[in-house]
C-alpha cells in the first residue's frame, strides 16, 4: 500500500543521511550458478544466538536463488572496493568473472580482500512491504585489517579518524 503523503524521492534522500557500510551478499542454490548483489541493508540482529539480517527487493531476479540456498555470505567491503560494489549493484550475467573467490559454507562465494565476512545458515525469510527480510545464523566469520567502505548521501565516503 503506497502512502500518498510520502514523497518517495524525499524519503530516500532522508534515509541517505544514515551512513552505512557496503556489503555484497553471495549464495549458491543447489544446481544453480553463484549469485550475489550489493546491499546496505545489513544489520546485526542478535549475539546469542549470533544472527544477522538483510533485505532484498521482492522484484529482484535473484530472490529465488537466495530463498533456495541453505547458506549465504555477507562480504563487508573494504575502502578500496567501490568498483566491486558497483559491479554487483549492476544487473549482469558474469558478476564473478575474474574474481578469486573461495567457496564458503553451502558453496556461497567468499570475495577476496574484504574488511570482514560472515558465513551464515539461512534461518528464515519473510515479506515486509516491497522487500523480503532474510535472517541468518552466523556459523563462521573473519575480520581483516582494512577500513570499511562507507556509503552516505548517495556516494562512497571515507571515515575520518
Amino acid at each position: 500500500m503506497i502512502n500518498r503523503n510520502v514523497d518517495p524521492r524525499a524519503l530516500r534522500n532522508a534515509l541517505g543521511c544514515f551512513a552505512t557500510g557496503v556489503a555484497i551478499v553471495t549464495a549458491r542454490a543447489p544446481g544453480a550458478p553463484p549469485t550475489g548483489l550489493t546491499i546496505n541493508s545489513f544489520a546485526s540482529l542478535s549475539l546469542d544466538p549470533p544472527l544477522v539480517l538483510w533485505s532484498l527487493a521482492r522484484r529482484s531476479p535473484s530472490l529465488g536463488r537466495f530463498c533456495a540456498a541453505t547458506h549465504f555470505a555477507i562480504n563487508l567491503l573494504a575502502e578500496g572496493q567501490s568498483e566491486l560494489s558497483r559491479r554487483f549493484a549492476t544487473p549482469m550475467a558474469e558478476k564473478f568473472a575474474g574474481l578469486d573467490c573461495a567457496a564458503g559454507l553451502g558453496g556461497a562465494p567468499l570475495l577476496p580482500d574484504c574488511a570482514a565476512r560472515f558465513e551464515c545458515a539461512r534461518v528464515e525469510e519473510w515479506e515486509q512491504g516491497d522487500h523480503v527480510l532474510f535472517t541468518g545464523r552466523v556459523e563462521r566469520f573473519w575480520q581483516g585489517a582494512q577500513e570499511a567502505l562507507v556509503f552516505y548521501r548517495g556516494k562512497y565516503v571515507r571515515l575520518a579518524a
